[in-house]
């Protein structure tokens, strides 16, 4: 999966939002992205009900499993039980910035103590035999990006982690709510390039501010990986084009409606064993962004979806919703949709 030679293209954890459906729905997007689960503590992976919190649908390989925690035996435990599950990575967070993580030693706050997350990831490294990475910031609060970011990746990397991705901005863990820390301190890509540069046997990747393809691909100039969360979340479409754009791929970028019709498979077998559409519909609703129609389509999924007895109709509905697009602004519109991504 981290071939020297091959860029990778992630779409980054999120929590409440790269669900399993959600996976599956960027899988039928993109055949080759790779896709990672919210995070999950590791004693909620140990002591927790397995199935509901990291089962996941064998379309979504390659995927990994993100997990948040300090205690290099209880992660190590986490992460063989994913591999056993069938993940093909196993990540470890080290930059959520929320008050929940930080108070239970586990995020962002683990930029101060790289030690300890060399310890966390020679752990993990021992308990599996799948790729085991880190996500990380450049540092937080008032720490000198310099000096934190090398001493966190020179410890990892001892410990032998497979891959570091960075979000390149810090995290301020007093004074910014965790929203603001996704916008308010500034990117610094030049900070992860330099890390690339100064590691350049160990693969660096970089998180943060990527919202369309041509930017993605801009940075693979300097770093191994991109990452992208909000805009692959709120604009799936852009993940249609990934395949072609970013791994070189013959062809054009997938149809998005072939794909939702793949998705929607998905969510019939679902629909028969009882499960709720609204769910299921939600990471749908930035599809066509910019298209004839889309506002109609997000009503219907919005609304209709919750309603009692809600079935595949309420997709067909929505999908019915959306005008065709005169072939002469095929192109505009596809530019269109990227650039609002």
């Amino acid at each position: 999966m981290y071939d020297a030679k091959a860029p990778v293209f992630a779409v980054a954890p999120m929590m409440d939002w790269t669900d399993r459906h959600c996976r599956v729905l960027h899988r039928a997007l993109s055949g080759r992205a790779l896709l990672y689960t919210e995070m999950m503590t590791a004693l909620a992976v140990v002591h927790g009900d397995r199935e509901r919190l990291i089962g996941f649908s064998p379309v979504e390989h390659p995927v990994a499993l993100q997990l948040g925690g300090s205690d290099p035996a209880t992660l190590a435990e986490a992460a063989r039980i994913g591999a056993e599950f069938g993940y093909d990575e196993i990540n470890l967070n080290v930059g959520c910035p929320s008050d929940r993580v930080r108070d239970g030693r586990f995020g962002a706050c683990l930029m101060a103590e790289p030690t300890l997350v060399g310890d966390c990831i020679a752990a993990m490294k021992a308990a599996v035999g799948i790729p085991v990475t880190v996500k990380c910031r450049i540092g937080i609060d008032d720490q000198d990006p310099e000096p934190a970011l090398d001493a966190l990746a020179d410890a990892v990397v001892a410990a032998g982690t497979d891959a570091i991705w960075v979000h390149a901005r810090k995290a301020w863990l007093s004074g910014l709510s965790p929203k603001q820390n996704r916008t308010v301190p500034p990117l610094d890509y030049a900070r992860v390039r330099r890390l690339k540069a100064r590691l350049p046997d160990v693969f660096v990747g970089l998180n943060g501010g990527l919202d369309t393809l041509a930017a993605a691909k801009a940075e693979l100039a300097h770093v191994d990986g991109v990452m992208l969360g909000r805009a692959a979340y709120h604009n799936p479409d852009l993940l249609a084009g990934v395949d072609a754009e970013i791994y070189g791929e013959a062809g054009d970028a997938r149809d998005v409606r072939e794909a939702v019709e793949v998705y929607c498979a998905y969510v019939a077998a679902n629909l028969a064993r009882g499960a709720p559409l609204a769910p299921m519909v939600r990471p749908m609703i930035g599809l066509f962004s910019g298209r004839p129609g889309a506002r109609t389509f997000r009503r219907i999924l919005t609304v209709e979806s919750v309603r009692r007895g809600a079935g595949l109709d309420v997709i067909t509905q929505a999908l019915a919703a959306l005008r065709p697009v005169p072939a002469a602004d095929e192109g505009a519109a596809a530019g269109a949709v990227e650039a609002a991504a």
